[in-house]
């Protein structure tokens, strides 16, 4: 009996330390050191809640960037129902997606004889990347341009503006956000108005 009583307060003494303290104070210290990291990354614009920095949005217009497709139930970019597509690289069905997705991105873009980058046509383990690599976001510039009424090199040197490198350059890849850049798009034009 002596056992199971202080089994007990022990269950409970850790559970009150795990499960309450700890994390009230590193949200604490998180509010505190890093307040746009933990209340979600969130962009606004002139007052207005735009999203996160952190979840991809599904752009579809051609006068905008796209991002990787999302393979989140109902409807892409879904938050609450992160995940990935989970089929394997043997599957004809993942085969058969991409090569819908292929040719869904010939009809948009205008480089023709250059290679699809890899990440246009593959959606991310989450479903949820809001990044494209600077190489996705090049193939896209065209499009963008012709259709912006712009010139390329306006349009590359707002990519190149906001690639993103890795602290460390073996901890990750350079990327774009695309909510991030397609934002910047729309405050260049407004600009030049």
């Amino acid at each position: 009996m002596i056992w199971l009583r202080s089994s007990i307060v022990l269950l409970i003494f850790l559970g009150l330390i795990t499960g309450i303290a700890y994390p009230l104070l590193v949200t604490g210290i998180s509010s505190v050191l890093f307040p746009y990291q933990a209340q979600g990354s969130l962009i606004e614009q002139n007052d207005k809640l735009i999203g996160s920095a952190l979840i991809g949005q599904n752009f579809t217009k051609t006068t905008y960037f796209h991002g990787r497709p999302s393979m989140t139930a109902e409807k892409p970019y879904n938050a609450l129902s992160s995940g990935g597509s989970n089929l394997a690289v043997s599957n004809p069905a993942l085969t058969s997606q991409i090569n819908q997705r292929i040719i869904q991105i010939r009809l948009f873009n205008h480089p023709e004889n250059q290679p699809i980058p890899i990440d246009l046509v593959t959606a991310s383990a989450s479903g949820l990347d809001p990044h494209i690599s600077p190489e996705a976001a090049e193939f896209q510039a065209q499009r963008v341009a012709t259709e912006r009424h712009l010139p390329l090199e306006v349009i590359n040197k707002l990519i190149q503006s906001h690639i993103k490198y890795p602290l460390l350059e073996y901890m990750g890849e350079p990327v774009v956000n695309v909510l991030e850049l397609n934002l910047a798009l729309d405050n260049l034009n407004q600009k030049g108005r």
